[in-house]
């Protein structure tokens, strides 16, 4: 299906491969348990544009690299799913806790980050053997920890039904933490009811992260250090339903799931402000909630909010061309 592109402009600035592609291949093999919707080529990959994920796997978050391995978390058992992009095919490599496995996060070291959503927890987990390295009960009581975002010196988690960041400050080398410390949000974001703070990104000059509340559809540049949090300037420009964010340069692409549109927007160097440029829909499209990069595509899981889930209810991920 053709992606439909709304509104044209800063193509340049679109152009450009992800930094995963830099990496080797993804390493571990295993049974396939999902086909690959188009056939593999030995000398080369297909690198289809949609696949398949395991029947009934509720699909949420979505990380991709190092190389063309993609992981996938269920919202339902908390699973992760390994599958190659050359193929489509892959395997469960961590069966869960029996709680969600929603944002997700890859670093160089092949550690996954995992938002553990009503769970109210958060997980590393080794992407070649599938061992949960660290594990952290972030809170008690009504949580909904939503998404995650790496930067040099720390992990960041959202959490949708309180206004409070995660955060997992790395030691030397990248040491995982004892424990988790809390970053209280204020200023301009103001949690109501449904869905809040939700998708977390890093500003382009990396000083400080982007928020997208999702009930509000308002976008905030929040301090990581206080928690301070001031609303971004995009006009009259509504994100609501806001879900997963990915920033590549001065780009920000906002998933924004039930209304099955990729909004991506033009930041300033310190995301004080940004513009809409364009707007990507796409027939496959059946509520896609976060996004990654590889190459010149973007890939997005459908987890199908509006379909009622059963064991048998199919799942998949669809890639997009950037531009």
């Amino acid at each position: 299906m053709k992606v439909a592109v709304f509104v044209a402009g800063f193509l340049a600035m679109l152009v450009g491969a992800s930094a995963a592609t830099a990496a080797e291949a993804m390493s571990g093999t295993g049974a396939s348990t999902a086909p690959a919707s188009a056939a593999a080529s030995v000398s080369e990959p297909a690198y289809p544009t949609e696949f398949s994920l395991p029947d009934g796997f509720q699909p949420e978050g979505i990380a991709i690299g190092p190389g063309p391995a993609a992981y996938f978390g269920s919202r339902g058992t908390g699973a992760i799913y390994r599958a190659d992009l050359r193929t489509g095919q892959g395997e469960i490599i961590n069966p869960g806790p029996g709680t969600p496995s929603l944002g997700l996060k890859v670093d160089a070291r092949g550690r996954l980050f995992v938002a553990g959503g009503t769970g109210g927890n958060a997980r590393v987990i080794d992407t070649r053997s599938g061992e949960v390295l660290a594990s952290y009960q972030l809170a008690t009581g009504t949580s909904f920890v939503n998404d995650v975002v790496l930067t040099r010196d720390a992990a960041y988690f959202t959490d949708s039904a309180n206004p409070v960041l995660y955060k997992l400050p790395f030691g030397r080398g990248g040491a995982l933490p004892d424990e988790a410390v809390k970053v209280p949000l204020s200023g301009d974001i103001v949690y109501t009811t449904g869905n809040n703070a939700n998708g977390i990104a890093p500003t382009p000059d990396h000083k400080a992260l982007l928020v997208v509340q999702s009930n509000t559809g308002k976008l905030f540049r929040v301090n990581p250090s206080t928690g301070s949090a001031t609303l971004v300037d995009i006009g009259t420009e509504s994100l609501v339903n806001g879900d997963g964010l990915l920033l590549e340069g001065r780009i920000l692409y906002v998933v924004q799931n039930r209304l099955n549109t990729v909004t991506s927007l033009y930041l300033d160097g310190d995301a004080t402000s940004g513009k809409v440029v364009r707007k990507l829909v796409d027939g496959r499209f059946d509520v896609p909630t976060t996004i990654a990069a590889f190459r010149d595509r973007l890939y997005l899981p459908n987890a199908r909010f509006t379909t009622t889930p059963t064991p048998t209810t199919s799942y998949n991920v669809v890639a997009i061309k950037r531009h």
